[in-house]
């Protein structure tokens, strides 16, 4: 499989990229490296091999519910562009 500045210039203009010249002439360059690597890896025999999305068994790591001191309410209002009381004031925004 190859890639064409064509398909550069397209894929540019759909993800809204001006490119120069230059920069088109690079990356067609190296979006072929790409390719001609991926080529490569599907070469591989992989039969017998399970799918995956993870090369690493997947460990949830949770830390532990400790109750801590809040910040003092003064503190957190301190930059509140509106407050009520000892609340947030926002623009109400359903009818």
């Amino acid at each position: 499989m190859s890639i064409s500045r064509k398909d550069v210039e397209h894929i540019a203009e759909l993800s809204r990229l001006a490119l120069t010249e230059e920069e088109v002439s690079l990356y067609t360059e190296q979006l072929q490296k790409i390719l001609h690597y991926v080529e490569k890896l599907s070469a591989v025999d992989t039969t017998g091999v399970e799918p995956t999305t993870y090369t690493v068994p997947l460990q949830r790591v949770r830390r532990k519910d400790e109750v801590c001191p809040s910040l003092p309410v003064e503190d957190v209002l301190k930059n509140a562009p509106q407050k009520d009381k000892n609340c947030f004031k926002v623009p109400r925004i359903i009818e």
